[in-house]
Formats: structure tokens, C-alpha cells, sequence
């Protein structure tokens, strides 16, 4: 899923999902230029309660 979906998806703004995502605290794969979020590892993520709080960045 892209960034922004991601970012909806979380309840996050986008620039926030951009700035969890260059720090790592998003699982991103890189194509080219475009980042996309990994929604299988995110799912994880979100499971083991270590997602990123809004305002934590």
C-alpha cells in the first residue's frame, strides 16, 4: 500500500507516515523512487502493539 494509504489507514498524517517510514518504524520496500508500505508486516506489527504512536516522531 502506498504512504498516504498507509497514513489513512493508521490515523496518521501523511507527512508523519513519511517521517515513521525514512526512520524505519514502518516496514517500507523501495521501487525506484515510489515507497510502498508492507501491509503483511505491517499487520504484524500492528499485532505485537510496537506501531508507532501519533506524535511519537
Amino acid at each position: 500500500m502506498s504512504v498516504p494509504e498507509a497514513a489513512e489507514f493508521l490515523g496518521l498524517s501523511r507527512a508523519s507516515a513519511y517521517r515513521y517510514a525514512e526512520a524505519g518504524l514502518l516496514p517500507t520496500k523501495r521501487f525506484g523512487r515510489r515507497v510502498y508500505v508492507v501491509r503483511a508486516r505491517l499487520s504484524d506489527l500492528l499485532e505485537s502493539n510496537d506501531a508507532p504512536e501519533a506524535g511519537a516522531a
